[in-house]
Order: structure tokens, then sequence, then C-alpha cells
């Protein structure tokens, strides 16, 4: 059977800021608890063979995976397209700066400067669909909490990508086989081709 293993990256200074970021080339270092929920992620993994990472270009979800996968031979590769929301100018801001942004729009509107949820949802989906491509056995995917609800939401075929899976705690595995996640690359399609051009 085929394994797919999904994490969120630990917890880093802007979650305990609650502050937002959408910029893979803005370093966000993982706090004291981070790294060790990275370290409690690795011993949970530590009898599952695990055959290759991806992470996103996000330093902290590299760094997620280096300290739970330490002095195991594994192959890292980068897959941009789990990378977090481009949120354009609500870079660094707050949370609820975030959330009011998103009361007052549909999915389909881009963030000022950056992506839609429905853009980043279609990219998602084909993340997916390239991972179910591959042959690996067992694969770790270090990535962010909105990748991980909607793989989530999109196996139960719910008709919103945001529930009823919601809040996703760091560094906690989530795991899916080969038809599960299949089911989710289906249930995120299918809710994209309802939304209204």
């Amino acid at each position: 059977m085929r394994l797919f293993i999904f994490c969120r990256h630990a917890e880093s200074i802007l979650n305990l800021e609650r502050r937002i970021n959408g910029d893979p080339t803005r370093d966000v270092p993982l706090t004291d608890r981070g790294r060790q929920e990275a370290s409690e992620l690795g011993a949970m993994l530590a009898n599952i063979a695990v055959d290759v990472c991806v992470h996103t270009r996000f330093p902290r979800t590299a760094r997620t995976a280096e300290i739970a996968l330490a002095g195991r031979d594994v192959r890292f590769e980068v897959e941009p397209l789990l990378d977090d929301i481009d949120i354009g100018d609500l870079e660094g801001k707050s949370l609820e700066d975030y959330r009011a942004w998103k009361h007052e729009h549909a999915r389909r509107d881009a963030f000022p400067g950056g992506e839609s949820l429905d853009d980043a949802a279609g990219r998602y989906a084909e993340a997916f669909r390239r991972l179910l491509g591959r042959r690996f056995g067992s694969v770790l995917v270090v990535t962010h909490e909105i990748p991980i609800r909607y793989a989530l939401n999109g196996a139960v075929r719910s008709d919103t990508l945001d529930g009823p899976a919601h809040k996703i705690p760091n560094a906690t595995p989530y795991l899916f086989d080969e038809a599960g996640l299949e089911r989710a690359v289906v249930g995120i399609e299918a809710v994209l081709a309802r939304v209204p051009t």
C-alpha cells in the first residue's frame, strides 16, 4: 500500500504573533516549541519507512522535515505547488486582518497583489496528482495548514473546502492511501467546478 503522510510545519514565530506569511523568500524561524514538535513528529514516524520527503519553498517546512528526519537517509524534494497561499499585500498582516478580508470576498477573488483561494486549491489538486504519479511507496509531505485542510475535506466530498476539518495543528501527521488522495483531488476539483466564473 502506498502511503502519503501530510503534516503542517511545526510552530513558527508568526504562529505565535498571529501574523500571516505567503512569501517563501521570508525566513520565518521555528519557535523552541516548534523545534520540539518537529522532534516529536520524528518519533511518531520513526518506525515508518519514508522513501522521500516533499516540502515547500518555505524554510519552516524544510526545517521541520530536517528535524523530524534527522539521522535518516531520506531524499528531500521541493514542491512549489504546495506553497502557502500568496496573500500579496496582506503579507505580514494579522490573522484577524486576513480573516476579515476573506469574510468580505468570494473564494474566486484574488488577494490584492496575490492569488485567490480557488487558484491555490487548483494548485494543490495539481500537486496531489503529481504525488500520485510518482512511484514512491511512502512519502512525507511537510506543507501548510490550508493544503491539508483542502485534502481532508475534498476526500470526504465536502461542499466546501473549509469544513468539516478546519483547524490543522502543527506537526501532526495525516495519512492518506492512494485511493484517499485520489478522492481528495476529485473532491477539490468538484468544488472548483461549481464555482461561478
